[in-house]
């Protein structure tokens, strides 16, 4: 048995859930905002504040709205420009998506953001989201994105949670392991990433080792700011569920 090179992603949606990140020793932070409706661009302070206080390698998400991932004219534009603006501010790489209406890579757009990204510098990556789960043929979207130049894909194996998604995520890992970065992502937590990674051999997850916290003012005088069934709460990453899975994840062995 060798010892594998092994990752730890965090989903983060601000610069408080970064610092919770790195104090539970994760490998990388993908940094958003409005993770409840999936991730959004994130601010650049936060992006500024994380590089200049933490280690962490930054995958900034670039994604300028909810619902899903076929962009307009006015959309793109707003992308291209976050794109930039990010990487000048030192995020170390960008998660991004963008589809046509017919559920398929977006192949102009998609190559006109992965051209910006490498201009920063070969070291900068290039992650396809989970907009890769909402297309038809995930093999023929896996090569065409390996022959566009994508370094990382980031997919649940087209299903809700990527527990779900084993047997498609296994056969991924196989035919194109060697050729680019499965993030597998969605539901992932300690209890269940090392049955996980037995199964599908893969090597780097995603998670979002969330808790909640509460701010008395959310619900005051009638009205309310609340998103979840508690008035009270929003999510945050959790320092010590971020140790456990990382814990666990260092400890998983490959042939």
């Amino acid at each position: 048995m060798r010892i594998i090179n092994k990752i730890v992603e965090v989903c983060c949606g601000s610069y408080y859930d970064c610092l919770q990140a790195y104090k539970g020793k994760a490998n990388r932070v993908e940094l958003n905002s409005a993770l409840y409706m999936g991730g959004l661009t994130p601010s650049i302070a936060s992006l500024v504040l994380t590089k200049k206080n933490t280690n962490l390698k930054v995958i900034c998400m670039v994604r300028p709205r909810g619902a899903g991932f076929c962009y307009e004219k006015q959309d793109y534009e707003t992308m291209v420009l976050d794109v930039k603006s990010m990487l000048e501010r030192g995020a170390d790489g960008i998660a991004f998506g963008c589809l046509n209406d017919k559920g398929n890579i977006n192949i102009s757009q998609t190559k006109k953001i992965i051209d910006i990204i490498k201009s920063y510098g070969k070291e900068k990556e290039v992650v396809f989201h989970r907009a890769f789960d909402c297309v038809s043929d995930p093999y023929e979207t896996m090569r065409s994105l390996i022959k566009l130049g994508v370094d990382r894909i980031l997919t649940s194996g087209l299903e809700d949670k990527a527990v779900q998604g084993v047997a498609l995520l296994k056969d991924l890992q196989k035919e194109f392991g060697d050729k680019v970065q499965i993030l597998a992502g969605s539901g992932i937590n300690a209890k269940n990433v090392k049955q996980f990674m037995e199964d599908t051999k893969i090597t780097q997850v995603h998670s979002s080792c969330k808790s909640w916290l509460k701010d008395n003012t959310t619900t005051k005088n009638n009205i309310s700011y609340a998103y979840t069934n508690d008035d009270f709460a929003y999510e945050i990453v959790d320092t010590k569920l971020v140790k456990q899975l990382v814990e666990i994840v260092n400890k998983q062995e490959r042939k």
